[in-house]
């Protein structure tokens, strides 16, 4: 008598403890949702939609299987004097099929999601848009993001800007070990690496200041790599560009090989000019002899690319 009642209470006890668990779970995300989940942007929403799609129909296989798993656990336990005993049963056609059948429905249909889904959100494709993109060139460095505007001929550290609803076009490269571009509520990471530049198409849909970071370790100044991304008005981000303008710090080759030094912990800087052709000049360093590169830099200014 006592052994099953001993058993009750830890049944209870266990019991109550999953489902506080739950509870403290829901309480949680009711009050922290995460950036993931809750989307700034087209790609961002486009992202969260496939994370819950992609769980829900995983769900449909892992809910059973627990489900299958306790009840068998409880109906043929050794305690269990009641449960009809077929020692000669071993195949059935209809479970059979159930258990082969299902998985590979969703199977299938997680193909078709993950094929669409890989094409429609390529970070290399370019979003359609009847606002002409702003290009934004992304250096990676330890441990601090370089931003820099070729269009307007300014730049930034560890703040970037763009206007709402207009198409951004990142170009990522990194001047320091490997990295990982990424605003999580505008979408999804891109890898920074040296000697390449990536691609990654976005575009805010509202007014608001997202947290970017670094999503790839890089050493003791990782956990502080952060940067803003501020998305504004067409008008305010204009005025945003005329103020850099004004700023006395000038992006020299110099001023940029000083900047380039591991440092950790950066405040927000402005610079009102950037050296013509540096972002290629940061990929290309790690790609040709360093004699070569006024050459690389005199093709460039004159229309050629990397």
């Amino acid at each position: 008598m006592g052994l099953n009642m001993s058993k009750k209470y830890k049944s209870i006890a266990l019991g109550g403890l999953i489902a506080g668990l739950i509870v403290a779970a829901a309480v949680y995300f009711q009050n922290h949702t995460p950036a993931v989940l809750a989307p700034r942007g087209i790609i961002a929403a486009k992202e969260r939609n496939l994370i819950l799609v992609s769980t829900l129909l995983m769900l449909l296989v892992v809910i059973p299987v627990f489900i299958m798993t306790a009840v068998i656990a409880w109906k043929y336990n050794d305690k269990k004097t009641s449960t009809r005993y077929t020692p000669d049963w071993d195949h059935s056609p209809v479970l059979e099929f159930l258990w082969w059948a299902i998985p590979g429905v969703i199977i299938l249909a997680l193909a078709v999601i993950t094929w669409n889904s890989s094409h429609d959100l390529d970070p290399f494709k370019p979003i359609v848009s009847n606002k002409p993109p702003i290009t934004i060139q992304v250096v990676a460095l330890q441990w601090k993001w370089l931003f820099i505007y070729p269009q307007q001929n300014i730049a930034s550290l560890n703040i970037v800007q763009f206007p709402k609803q207009t198409p951004i076009n990142f170009e990522v490269t990194a001047d320091a070990p490997m990295n990982s571009f990424w605003i999580p509520q505008l979408g999804g990471q891109i890898y920074a690496m040296p000697g390449m530049s990536t691609q990654l198409h976005l575009m805010a849909d509202s007014e608001g200041s997202y947290r970017g970071a670094s999503a790839n370790i890089s050493g003791r100044g990782f956990a502080s790599m952060n940067f803003i991304a501020k998305s504004t008005s067409a008008d305010d981000f204009n005025n945003w560009v005329q103020l850099v303008k004004q700023t006395k710090n000038n992006l020299s080759l110099n001023a940029y090989d000083s900047l380039a030094k591991p440092t950790q912990n950066n405040p927000l800087a402005y610079y009102s000019s950037s050296q013509e052709g540096l972002y290629n000049r940061i990929v290309m360093k790690y790609m040709v002899p360093a004699s070569q590169l006024p050459y690389i830099n005199a093709h460039n200014a004159h229309g050629g690319g990397i």
